[in-house]
Parts: structure tokens; sequence; C-alpha cells
């Protein structure tokens, strides 16, 4: 069984073959990134009748038990997730209505800072807001995970620290292993460490290097080396995988409707359109050459399940029950 922390892009019928081919029984989707509350709502409307029309496949779930669940029955749990926190509207209310809906992931900032605190693309990180403060603790009163993957290091660091419950960097890698902005920095990776959370390790070739996306041994070395700074109970998998998507969605990720000009997000000048897919990883079913790889890495089989999908549950049981 695999859990992937995060994918991204236009999930369909083959979309979800393909996943239970890779024996990836749990994914989050992401839901969107700019949008706010009447778009986001329509969002889980067409998620919602995503499942409907796909239930012997797939299932939306909300807790550990049901992704288990699901698991068991041979489909893959849904568990719904934002990459940012502009579906709320400012409104603190709405972190309950959204989490009453099925919505169990949602993600601090985006590339851009916004009222809760900063992003990793800010020249200066202003810290987690007051609002932010009180997001957090509306969104561990109602289940819904925390996620810093985009979040500046400073937000990042003040949000693991106020959290009452653990919190995830869903799709992202450490610095130290390949240097960039989007990836986290060491001391906040043991701050992750020390308060319980989790770090899903990425393939997006952007933020993991040419040569981790060579071959799944190469890319298991990068989740091996994460393994060394925060331990074998904090590793997951968050591939940041995309599906279907064009270079319109990308110009929408990037700059969503807040510039005119020219955004490249973790892409950069040299590489500015869509990332090739990492060589051993050209379609999601690949994820299936993964376990094995673990343990040619050196993994136990014990230890290969938390980092395929143990951690996660253990995570997702801690704060959505």
């Amino acid at each position: 069984m695999i859990i992937d922390g995060l994918q991204c892009g236009y999930f369909d019928r083959d979309v979800f073959e393909r996943l239970k081919q890779g024996n990836v029984h749990c994914v989050t989707p992401t839901l969107g990134f700019w949008e706010g509350t009447v778009p986001s709502l329509e969002s889980i409307v067409r998620w919602r009748d995503l499942a409907r029309e796909n239930a012997d496949l797939v299932g939306i779930a909300t807790s550990a038990a049901q992704i288990e669940s699901l698991a068991a029955q041979g489909k893959v749990a849904i568990v719904l997730g934002f990459q940012n926190a502009t579906l709320l509207e400012g409104h603190i209310g709405f972190v309950e209505l959204f989490a009453d809906l099925g919505v169990r992931v949602i993600q601090l900032t985006y590339n851009n800072q916004n009222d809760l605190g900063g992003s990793c693309y800010e020249a200066e990180d202003s810290g987690l807001a007051r609002y932010g403060k009180e997001v957090i603790r509306e969104m561990n009163r109602c289940g819904v995970l925390v996620d810093l993957s985009h979040v500046g290091n400073r937000t990042s660091r003040e949000a693991i620290e106020w959290s009452e419950r653990p919190v995830a960097i869903t799709h992202a890698n450490p610095d130290e292993v390949y240097p960039h902005r989007r990836n986290k920095t060491t001391d906040v990776l043991h701050a992750l460490r020390d308060h319980g959370g989790i770090i899903g390790c990425a393939a997006y070739r952007n933020i993991a290097g040419d040569e981790f996306c060579k071959t799944v041994d190469k890319w298991c070395e990068l989740v091996a080396r994460t393994v060394d700074i925060v331990g074998i109970d904090h590793v997951g998998i968050g591939t940041d995988k995309s599906h279907n998507t064009t270079q319109r969605d990308l110009d929408w990720m990037r700059k969503g409707h807040w510039t005119r000009g020219t955004d490249f997000g973790a892409g950069s000048a040299a590489r500015p359109g869509k990332a090739p897919p990492p060589d051993w990883f050209k379609s999601v079913e690949d994820l299936g050459a993964v376990e094995p790889a673990l343990a040619r890495a050196g993994f136990s089989p014990a230890e290969v399940d938390q980092i395929t999908h143990g951690n996660w549950l253990r995570v997702y049981r801690a704060v959505m029950g």
C-alpha cells in the first residue's frame, strides 16, 4: 500500500486505474491553488461527482479508518485538499464548514504571502500572522491537516510550534540535499520531527533535481537522505505528480490573478516551462517500483511500510481521527 500525500491536475477513471496498478491506495489531490470560496465549493462538487461516477474504484475518506477500509476493498481513498487558504476568504468559521464538506488538508500559503503568513518565495518571511494562528487552532479542532509545503521557513517553524497536532510538509525535499527555495531547511525539518510531523518526499524535477530523477533507486537515495535528517518515523511520499495539465494550467498555478508579468514558480528562466517528469516516473503506476527500490536502499520491510504508508496513517489518525 502506498499513500501519496500530494498530487494535482485532472483526475479521471484512467488515472484511478493507474493508481491502483501502482499500488497507490490513498492520494490527496489538489482542489485549488488561488480560488476563493465559491470556486472551491464548485471543486468539491466536481470531486463528489467524480467519486460517485467511479465508486467501484475510489471513495472520499475523512479519517484514517476510512482510508484503511477503502484500501481493504481494493479502492483508492481520496483525501480532499487545497494548496492555499484563499478558500476561507478571511472567515474563521469557514474552516469548520469546509471540514464538514470533507476537506482534510489545507496549505497555509501557496506561492505568495497571504493573511495567514509568508510563502517560500517572499524576499522576507513575515512569520505566522495572528489570523494564521487562529486558523491553525481551528484546523486542529476540526480535524484538518496543516500543510506547509510552499510556506516560508520562518512561518513554517512558527506554525509547527503553534499547532497542537502534527503538521505535514506534503510535497517537498530537504534543502540540504537539493538546495531550492521550495525545499525545507534543516531547522524546519528538525522542528517537524520534534513535533511529530511528516515530510512527503517530492518527485517534481524542479525541486528534486535531475540526478535524483534518473532512476527510482536514485530517488530512493533522496528519501534515505531525508530519513537521515528527520528520522524514519517522519518521512513519507508526496510526489507532486501532475495529471493531464497544460501550459495554461501551469500559468494559473504560477500566476493566478495576481500578476501580468512572468513567474516561473519552482522553475527558472533556464527552465521556464513544464518540468519533464522523472525518467523513472513517466506515469503514476510507476510508483509500484518504489517499494522494492526502498528495500534495495537498505530499508527493512517494516521501514518500507512506514515510508510508503505507515507514517502518513499515524499523522492522519492524530489529526483526523
